[in-house]
C-alpha cells in the first residue's frame, strides 16, 4: 500500500540491464540494490522513475518537441485524429473530455495502444480493435513517435527504423518487470511466455495548457505529464 512519500524515486536501472540476460542476474549486488529501490518504490510512493535505461536523450528531447508542436495546432487540426470508437478508442482528446471520478481532466492527450488486428482476442478485444492514428502535422511524427515506442516496448515491428534503434530497444520494459518480479520474490522470468509474454500497452502523449490558459482549475488537477508511457501492468517515466 502506498504512504505518504515527498518526492517520485529516481532509479538507476543501468545495473538491471547490464547483466538482464543471466539467468541469475538477481546474485548481482549492483541488480540486487536496483530490485530494493523497485520494491520500495512500488510500495511506497507506487511510483518511479527510471535513468540509465539506454534510450537516447536526443530522442527523448525530440519526442517532447514534436508533442508541443502538436499541441500548439488550432483544434480543427488536432481534430482529424480525434478519438472514435471505429478507431477502437485511439486518437486525440480535447481539453476536458476525459473525466477521473466525475471531474473534467485540464489536459489533452493522444492516445495510443497495442494494435490490435480483427478477431486477435475474441469477442473480449473487440472494442480495443483498430490502429493507432497520427497527425500528418507536424511531420515525422508516426516515424518518431513509434521508434519511442518501440525502445520502450520493443513490441513494435517497424521497417525503417534506425539500426542503433533496434539494438537499443531489448525490451525496455520487460526488463524492468524482470526487476519486479525478483523484487515479488519470483524468477526474472514470471512475466514473460504465457503468463504476460504479451503484454497490451499504452502510451498518452498529454499537453496540459497551464492554470493561465484554463478557464477554471478542476480539484483533480489531472495532467501534469508532458507523455507517459504506461507499459503491461506498470507506468514509468524516463528521467535525463
Amino acid at each position: 500500500m502506498a504512504t505518504d512519500f515527498k518526492s517520485i524515486p529516481i532509479i538507476d536501472i543501468s545495473p538491471l540491464l547490464a547483466n538482464c540476460d543471466d539467468p541469475n542476474m538477481g546474485e548481482d549486488p549492483g541488480v540486487r540494490k536496483v530490485v530494493t529501490q523497485l520494491d520500495q518504490a512500488c510500495r511506497e510512493a507506487g511510483f518511479f522513475y527510471v535513468k540509465g535505461h539506454g534510450i537516447p536523450e536526443s530522442l527523448i528531447k525530440e519526442v517532447k518537441n514534436i508533442s508541443h508542436q502538436f499541441f500548439d495546432h488550432p483544434y480543427e487540426e488536432k481534430l482529424k485524429i480525434k478519438m472514435t470508437p471505429q478507431a477502437g478508442y485511439r486518437g486525440y482528446q480535447r481539453i476536458g473530455e476525459n473525466i477521473t471520478k466525475g471531474i473534467p481532466d485540464m489536459h489533452e492527450a493522444i492516445d495510443c495502444y497495442k494494435e490490435i488486428k480483427q478477431g486477435m482476442y475474441g469477442a473480449l478485444g473487440k472494442p480495443m480493435e483498430g490502429c493507432n492514428q497520427w497527425p500528418l502535422n507536424p511531420p515525422n511524427f508516426k516515424e518518431l513517435m513509434e521508434e519511442y515506442i518501440n525502445l520502450c516496448t520493443g513490441m513494435l515491428s517497424i521497417a525503417g527504423l534506425l539500426s542503433f534503434s533496434l539494438s537499443l530497444s531489448v525490451y525496455l520494459s520487460r526488463k524492468i518487470m524482470r526487476g519486479i518480479a525478483l523484487a515479488l520474490g519470483g524468477s526474472p522470468y514470471e512475466f514473460e511466455g504465457e503468463r504476460a509474454g504479451d503484454a497490451f500497452w499504452v502510451y498518452r502523449i498529454i499537453g496540459y495548457p497551464g492554470v493561465a490558459n484554463s478557464h477554471e482549475m478542476p480539484e483533480n488537477d489531472i495532467g501534469w505529464y508532458c507523455n507517459n508511457a504506461a507499459i503491461g501492468v506498470f507506468s514509468f517515466a524516463l528521467h535525463y
